[in-house]
Order: C-alpha cells, then sequence, then structure tokens
C-alpha cells in the first residue's frame, strides 16, 4: 500500500483539508461552550451580534463608513472591520491640539459637566450631542426645550413631557426598543410636575427588558433640579422620585445601558451620590468657594490651583476622566452645527420713541376683555386676639387635664412635657445622637429624620427644633462644650460668630473655639475633618484657609512649628497642636467600624 503524500506547508490542498476538518470536529455553535469568549456566548444565545457586552442589532453599523473621516480607529487586521475605539471631537486644546473624547470608554464611565450660568455648558452638551450623533442612541432630558432644535439636523423625535404617566412609560419603552433619539422637553410645566415627569422617564428606561439594553447616552442638563443636594419648595414625593431615577442613572444605569451625562450650574446644590458616580469631568468657569472646592476635590487639586476655575473663559473647560485625560487639561470647545432656541441677551439699541407712546402703552387691546381675569384669594380676616387667648388656655387646660385623668402605670402614655423637661430631653439626644460612632459621617438631614422620629416616640406632637436651630445645637453638642464654657460669655460671642459661616461648617468652627476659649491644643487635621463628616485631611486645611479669609481667625506657628489658631473677636488662642496627628484611639475605632 503505497503511503499518501502530505501536503506541502501553506498550500491549497493543506487548507482544503483544515477546513474539512474544522467542519467535521467543531461543535454546533448553536450553543455555548466552555472556552468561548463572553462575546461569542452572549451571540449564540441572542442570535445578534455583541459588543462590549450589549447585543447590536443587524442594522449596526459595524463596517467603515465610506468616507469615514470622524477620528475613529478601526481594527482592519482582524477582517472583521469592528470599531475599536470612537473618538470624537470636542475642540481644541491648550497647545491647540484637537480634543478627543473616547465614546466606549465614555459608555462604561460616565460625565459630569460644572459651571456657572453662561460658561458654556449647554454648548459644550450641544457639541458632544452632535458629534456622537451617529454613533450612539441619545436620551435628552431638557428642562428648557432647549436642544429639540437636534431633531432638524440629526433627526432626533422630540417628545413632550406634558403627558400622563402611562403614555411617557409607553413612549419610553419603545425609545429604548427601536433605538431611536429623543429629547425630552420639560419647558412649561412646573418643577414639581418636571421632576416628576423626568422621574417617571428616567425609570421606564431603567425599568427596560434586558434584551433592549442597548447603549444609550443619557444627558440631564440642569441636573441639580432632579438630583438636589437638600430639600427645598418642591413637594417631597417629587424629590424623592427625581432623585431616586438620577441615583438609578448615574450608581446602576451602566449594566442597562445608560451612559448618565449630567450637567450643573452648582455642584454645592448637586446631590453628592449622584455626582460622585462620574469618572469624568469638565469643569467650567465658576465663582463661589465652595463650588471651587467641591470641583478641585473632584479633579485631585489644592485649593490655590483651583483658583484658575475663575480665570476660564465662556467655552472653556478643565477636563480630567479616562475618556477624555489622565491628567487635567484645558479644553475650549469647538463650534455646533444647530443652535438653541434661547441665547444669551445681546445688547441691542432702543427704538426711537414714539410720539403717542402713552397711548400705546394704556389703550387696551380687545383680547386684554376677553382674557379671563385672575382669582385672588380673599384675604381672611384677621382673629381678636381674645379669641387667639382663649383657645391657647383652652388647649392648656385639656393637655392639664389629660395629665391628671392618665393613669401613671399604664405603659406608653406619659404625661406632656414642659419646658425643662423638653429641653433636658433635646440635650440628651442629641448627646445621645452624637454619641453613634456614624454620626459624624451622616447628613445633617438623615440626623434631623432621626431626631423627629425619636420626639414621636416621647409623644412630642410637633418639631422640637427647626432645621436651621437642630444643625446649631448638633454643632454645640459635637463641639464637647462643658456646662462651664458653655455659660462663659466668650462661648456665646463664639455662637453668634458661628452664624456667619454657612451650616456646614459651624461644628468646625466651634470646635476650634472651644480650644481656644479652653487653651487647649489645636485640633488636628484629622480632628477637623472628622467634625465636618469627611476623611479629607486636605479639606480640613482648605476650612481653616477659609475661616482665615472671612477675618474669623488667624493661623501661625508656635517656635516647634506646631499649629495655632487665634480668635481675635474672643481675645483666645489654641496652644500649639500638631497638625498631622492621627485620630485619639476610640474616634479611629469607630471611624474603622
Amino acid at each position: 500500500m503505497t503511503a499518501r503524500r502530505a501536503p506541502a506547508p501553506g498550500s491549497d490542498e493543506q487548507c482544503e483539508e483544515l477546513k474539512a476538518g474544522a467542519d467535521n470536529f467543531a461543535p454546533p455553535r448553536s450553543e455555548p461552550h466552555r472556552g468561548d469568549s463572553v462575546s461569542e456566548i452572549n451571540t449564540a444565545r441572542l442570535g445578534k451580534p455583541v459588543r462590549n457586552g450589549f447585543p447590536l442589532p443587524p442594522e449596526s453599523p459595524i463596517q467603515e463608513p465610506a468616507g469615514s473621516s470622524s477620528g475613529v480607529s478601526w481594527n482592519h487586521e482582524s477582517g472583521t472591520g469592528r470599531p475599536v475605539k470612537v473618538d470624537i471631537d470636542m475642540g481644541t486644546t491648550a497647545t491647540h491640539d484637537a480634543a478627543k473624547l473616547d465614546i466606549e470608554e465614555l459608555l462604561a464611565t460616565r460625565l459630569l459637566v460644572q459651571g456657572n450660568s453662561g460658561s458654556g455648558k449647554s454648548h459644550l452638551l450641544r457639541r458632544l450631542l452632535e458629534q456622537s450623533a451617529k454613533w450612539v442612541q441619545q436620551v435628552v432630558i431638557d428642562p428648557e426645550g432647549d436642544f429639540v432644535t437636534l431633531a432638524d439636523a440629526f433627526g432626533h423625535i422630540v417628545v413632550d413631557a406634558d403627558r400622563s404617566e402611562g403614555e411617557l412609560v409607553g413612549i419610553a419603552n419603545r425609545i429604548r426598543q427601536h433605538r431611536v433619539s429623543c429629547v425630552l422637553t420639560l419647558e412649561g410645566l412646573e418643577i414639581d410636575d418636571q421632576m416628576r415627569a423626568a422621574a417617571t422617564f428616567l425609570n421606564a428606561l431603567f425599568d427596560a427588558d434586558r434584551e433592549f439594553w442597548f447603549p444609550v447616552l443619557t444627558v440631564v442638563d440642569e441636573a441639580q433640579m432632579f438630583a438636589p443636594a437638600a430639600g427645598g419648595e418642591v413637594a417631597e414625593d417629587a424629590r424623592r422620585a427625581s432623585l431616586g431615577a438620577m441615583t438609578n442613572l448615574m450608581c446602576r444605569g451602566r449594566k442597562r445601558g445608560l451612559a448618565g451625562v449630567i450637567a450643573t450650574q452648582r455642584l454645592a446644590k448637586l446631590a453628592k451620590n449622584v455626582a460622585a458616580e462620574a469618572s469624568n469631568f469638565l469643569m467650567g468657569r465658576t465663582f463661589l468657594d465652595i463650588d471651587m472646592a467641591r470641583a478641585a476635590d473632584l479633579l485631585g487639586m489644592d485649593r490655590r490651583q483651583a483658583e484658575q476655575f475663575r480665570d476660564l473663559q465662556r467655552g472653556s473647560f478643565v477636563a480630567l476622566g479616562p475618556a477624555l485625560s489622565r491628567r487635567p487639561l484645558h479644553v475650549t470647545i469647538g463650534p455646533v452645527e444647530t443652535g438653541a432656541r434661547s441665547s444669551s441677551p445681546k445688547l441691542m439699541p432702543l427704538p426711537d420713541k414714539p410720539e403717542d407712546v402713552e397711548d400705546l402703552i394704556f389703550t387696551p387691546a380687545p383680547e386684554d376683555f376677553a382674557r379671563p381675569p385672575a382669582p385672588r384669594r380673599a384675604t381672611p380676616a384677621p382673629r381678636a386676639t381674645t379669641d387667639i387667648m382663649d383657645d391657647l388656655a383652652q388647649a392648656v387646660s385639656r393637655q392639664e387635664n389629660e395629665a391628671q385623668g392618665a393613669d401613671p402605670e399604664t405603659p406608653g402614655r406619659r404625661p406632656p412635657m414642659d419646658a425643662e423637661d423638653l429641653e433636658n430631653w433635646i440635650a440628651d439626644t442629641l448627646a445621645d445622637i452624637t454619641a453613634s460612632p456614624d454620626s459624624a459621617f451622616r447628613s445633617d438631614s438623615e440626623l434631623y429624620q432621626d431626631f423627629l422620629m425619636r420626639g414621636r416616640m416621647r409623644r412630642i406632637a410637633s418639631a422640637p427644633l427647626s432645621m436651621s436651630d437642630f444643625r446649631l445645637r448638633l454643632a454645640i453638642a459635637r463641639s464637647g462644650v462643658d456646662e462651664e464654657t458653655a455659660a462663659s460669655e466668650a462661648w456665646q460671642t463664639a455662637l453668634s460668630l458661628a452664624r456667619r459661616v454657612t451650616d456646614d461648617l459651624q461644628g468646625v468652627f466651634l470646635l476650634l473655639a472651644k480650644a481656644a476659649i479652653a487653651a487647649a491644643p489645636c485640633p488636628s487635621d484629622a480632628e477637623i475633618a472628622r467634625a465636618y463628616g469627611t476623611h479629607s485631611a486636605r479639606r480640613a486645611r482648605r476650612f481653616l484657609d477659609w475661616f482665615e479669609e472671612q477675618g474669623l481667625v488667624v493661623l501661625h506657628q508656635d517656635h516647634a512649628g506646631k499649629r495655632i489658631v487665634a480668635f481675635p473677636d474672643l481675645d483666645a488662642q489654641t496652644t500649639g497642636g500638631d497638625a498631622d496627628a492621627p485620630l485619639a484611639e476610640n474616634f479611629a475605632s469607630d471611624a474603622a467600624e
């Protein structure tokens, strides 16, 4: 029997044999098997091509577009033609190089844009949306209706938010299902209704079926309206719903294909848990110290470097993040194709004054009479003082009768507190709250709710303290002042000075004032940071600098190089303290827990 000659390596005969062998021994591709990549397994299960964990419909552009010159890198060596990196042009850097933004990286890491009114935030968002329109689906939450002009140039669907909740949910589901870019315009709605409509739409996008988890660039303008740092004059249910939707978008949206891009005028007014989830930042012009401090903290800058935010021109931003730059980079945003319906006011010459200007203004038009008059609420007549005093006397009498008639042995029914008992209860409750290991790192609003709940447990009908009074009393409790110091005239002066600083810094100020009055060592950076509710020693040093800028304290050092904080208004100062000293052992163990 003649031995078969082996085919030459690389010959056509060998290729045919290898192909036939692969067909005979390859497992069926309808089911995934061990060794397949994640993309191959998802493709086999879904019957659709997959990229980065997201299923792509057949019409998705996986081949290089003809005549494409958008700065996109394509993998020609693999033979698939699939895009590896999509860089869009955002403008120019300080060295006049192109400022690129990696879209696929942005989908995984999210973006925060901050700048005062007129700094160019809307222009930046419009540039981002226009440049990425052909690469990724977009959803824009638009409070002022500025982005509806994208519809004509880029085919976005404009969704008027003045609809029922069911209609908004159905539209959002179909938006995800058919991968249509849209602009949800909230123009014309009251702020409460804007928050409810945005929450409904975002939650519907978030709750879409898994098979429709395609990548969506979700842009929210004026994000501080929908994720406020504190409650304001809006309805509590609207605030909670909107904040929950924004938290879902920024914290959990990535796995569902939602990439959050939020823009805000004030970082201080934006909820911290929403802002903290962004890994990319574009910081524009800002002037307030508290906003500059938060922006510098996010970018890893010190206070001196943060001064550059005041000098930024309109349309210029400092960029940082994996999708932008690994180091802070000055970027000037490029031009846009579309324009907003509203623009910044421009000076225009006044028209010539008509001769009959009085008649022109005061002569009513026919439609003025057809317009229904605005309803006016009747002002209630003031009640007589004697009637009010009688009502109060009757209420006190009823309360005393209930206290006398109550069975003292009956559990759960306690007599009402007098003023002295109430003051003692407030002091004991605040001491109990501040003694908790995690109280320093909980928000004041959360602690206030805890305080009110304890009051209801003691059958205190109304709030014993307002929010502002609670914050001041909480700051006093955290300072650890003793009774003798609290009764001194110097401490009363310190309390009046504390009202000149913001509520969140009162605890830090009183901690330093107590040390100065008692001639104790200056608290360390770690102690000051804990009084504020943070672990950042650098932020503690910024607080001291801010106090000194306001003329409240004077910082200097003793002969050993230890820090001293002097209070000119109190005629007192601390003794030298080590700024770098760690927390006391009990504080450190509490923080570790």
